[in-house]
């Protein structure tokens, strides 16, 4: 049984990734943010809890990653600040989080001869597609303090394979949806206003188009990346080869939950600044195939069922604010 740490398990793909690798067999240790409550996010409504081993930190500081990575055979690394809106408000925190926390990990995971580094990144990275769909050869474009903090911490992860043979690889999944995801997303986002009786649906700009995935796919990517040697040193897209408007989005979630009286309306604090917003992202995800045979088992209509099924239970709908734009 392999020793695996999580950073970011307290989030939304990080509670879904520590529940896929339980249930693979793995010793789990999972990172969730330290604070006073002793709340550990998301990872308080997993199954088989008692067999995650649970820590409080922060990735800022080298001492504690330091002290986590000892004993570990594999690092999923996914703490992150990741909320576009918020990047425009407080940038140095996303470089401190993301670039930083990112050299902690790297640096600890060296001195502790860790066996495998996943790290993850996003296909903000890429801004939006000069060419379709995008490969790993994409240029990377830094539309938003966020996409710039990724780029930095891709390259920083990468910098420590280069220059001391850390075995890396980087993860780079396009847009994950499903159970548990922040309502700064757009499908958490329409769906929680629609389950809450709301008949008016405030969104940002509707024509974007985006590759969405359903959380279990990208687990199952990120694991396949990790355990196969092929993938040491790459980086590596997670997608569906498909490409879906956010209005289309909008409609078809709408449809699903037999709601077709609710109407979109534009919300301009929603909507990003003009040379900011990704128009569009659509994943060649030949390599992944490629390299681990990995393809999405989840259709965009199946996730969606999931997704509201969750949503509709009260109890996990009362955790979201749907009066609030959460940025």
């Amino acid at each position: 049984m392999k020793r695996v740490l999580v950073t970011g398990a307290d989030g939304f793909i990080g509670s879904h990734l520590t529940e896929l690798l339980v249930r693979k067999g793995y010793q789990v240790r999972a990172l969730a943010l330290y604070n006073s409550f002793n709340d550990w996010g998301w990872l308080e409504t997993i199954n088989d809890l008692k067999k995650v081993e649970v820590i409080t930190g922060d990735i800022r500081d080298p001492f504690f990653c330091n002290e986590i990575t000892k004993d570990i055979d594999i690092v999923f690394h996914l703490a992150a600040l990741i909320a576009i809106p918020f990047s425009y408000k407080a940038p140095q925190s996303y470089v401190e989080t993301n670039v930083t926390g990112t050299l902690n990990i790297c640096k600890a995971a060296l001195d502790n001869n860790v066996k495998r580094v996943m790290h993850t990144s996003t296909s903000e990275v890429y801004g939006t597609a000069r060419y379709v769909p995008i490969d790993e050869k994409h240029p990377m474009q830094p539309q938003s303090p966020y996409s710039a903090s990724k780029i930095g911490a891709d390259a920083m992860a990468m910098s420590f394979y280069l220059s001391f043979n850390l075995p890396v690889t980087i993860a780079r999944p396009f847009n994950t949806f499903g159970p548990r995801q922040s309502a700064r997303a757009v499908i958490p986002t329409i769906i929680s206003q629609i389950a809450s009786g709301k008949k008016e649906i405030s969104l940002g700009d509707t024509t974007p188009t985006r590759d969405f995935n359903f959380v279990q796919d990208t687990c199952i990517g990120m694991l396949k990346l990790a355990t196969s040697e092929n993938t040491i040193g790459q980086t590596v897209n997670i997608g569906s080869n498909r490409e879906y408007s956010i209005e289309d989005t909008f409609n078809m979630i709408k449809k699903i939950m037999g709601k077709e009286d609710v109407k979109l309306i534009k919300d301009q604090n929603r909507i990003r600044p003009e040379n900011s917003e990704v128009h569009r992202l659509w994943c060649d995800n030949t390599l992944v195939n490629e390299l681990t045979g990995f393809k999405t088992s989840y259709t965009f209509e199946q996730g969606l069922k999931e997704t509201i099924e969750w949503f509709l239970n009260p109890e996990n709908l009362k955790r979201y604010k749907v009066d609030i734009y959460n940025v």
